[in-house]
């Protein structure tokens, strides 16, 4: 029998927290190993675990996985997350995807200057409400139906509803003008598995603080200012 998937990314958010979100999703229990120090990062390099040398890195099912979209491609097929055809697997990715491009404006947020965050929070909260909430909004309106592919819960699902709920964090009531999203907001989040998940005590990484970035600044020798997008 397998063991349970090991994952190793520091402790907080960052790339790896969709993987969380998606192995808990399926209701797999995981076990985690947090980068703290350079000494940590530089053995997983010499041993060759890292095949582009980043982090997140997995280990399932005998491989050492890398690359966030490979790893999380894997688990949603492996635990039946991922369509039940071709056209659906295409509708999810494309689904997937958009949401990834609305993280993209948040994942780096923590590493801001406090001027640059402010310019951040509203170049989030314009792309969400203007671009990607309505696209799935729109969605949801015209099939009709509780998910947003085909009418059963998929990596999709699990995706967006981080996204919905990383951008309140930005902007409480940023899905005001969106009821269908309000409503698979409610909905997603009572499945008993996610709603596991976002209870106290789970394995869910809170807002990143000034330790996370610290800790990943120092682990991986950022030593540049990121600039907002």
């Amino acid at each position: 029998m397998a063991g349970k998937p090991k994952l190793y990314y520091f402790d907080g958010r960052g790339k790896m927290e969709s993987i969380r979100w998606l192995l808990a999703a399926a209701g797999v229990e995981f076990e985690e190993e947090f980068l703290e120090t350079r000494e940590q990062y530089e053995k997983l390099l010499q041993g060759g675990s890292l095949m582009f040398q980043q982090v997140p890195m997995v280990e399932i099912d005998g491989m050492k996985m890398v690359q966030t979209r490979a790893i999380l491609s894997y688990i949603a097929a492996k635990y039946n997350l991922y369509g039940k055809d071709l056209k659906e697997r295409a509708l999810i990715d494309m689904c997937v995807g958009g949401t990834d491009d609305l993280m993209g404006f948040i994942l780096m947020f923590p590493f801001l200057s406090a001027e640059d965050k402010e310019k951040q929070r509203a170049v989030i909260v314009q792309k969400a409400t203007s671009r990607y909430f309505p696209a799935y909004e729109k969605v949801l309106k015209d099939h009709g139906q509780d998910f947003l592919v085909g009418n059963n819960f998929s990596w999709a699902d699990v995706h967006l509803l981080e996204a919905i709920l990383m951008v309140e964090e930005k902007k409480s009531d940023v899905l005001s003008g969106f009821p269908q999203l309000q409503a698979f907001k409610a909905r997603i989040s009572s499945i008993p598995t996610i709603k596991k998940f976002l209870e106290p005590g789970s394995q869910r990484k809170p807002v990143p603080d000034d330790k996370y970035v610290e800790t990943v600044r120092r682990v991986l020798r950022m030593y540049y200012d990121i600039k907002a997008n």
